[in-house]
């Protein structure tokens, strides 16, 4: 894995549960390709904003590594 790789998979997507953009793509690369879906399994949404931060770029993600 590349080190420009590691730092962006550092990125936190989730404020609320602190959860990185590392997770959401490995979960994206192997076949999760909802929100609904990626926030359950990840906690993602339900913290303090609901969502309101998260989902877009959530989506992003989808739209990005969804092939």
């Amino acid at each position: 894995m590349k080190e420009r790789e590691i730092i962006e998979g550092l990125k936190t997507i989730c404020k609320c549960k602190g959860i990185r953009k590392s997770v959401f793509v490995k979960l994206i690369n192997g076949g999760m390709m909802t929100v609904q879906g990626l926030q359950k399994a990840t906690g993602a949404g339900a913290g303090s904003c609901k969502g309101k931060h998260c989902t877009e770029r959530i989506e992003e993600l989808i739209g990005k590594y969804s092939g």
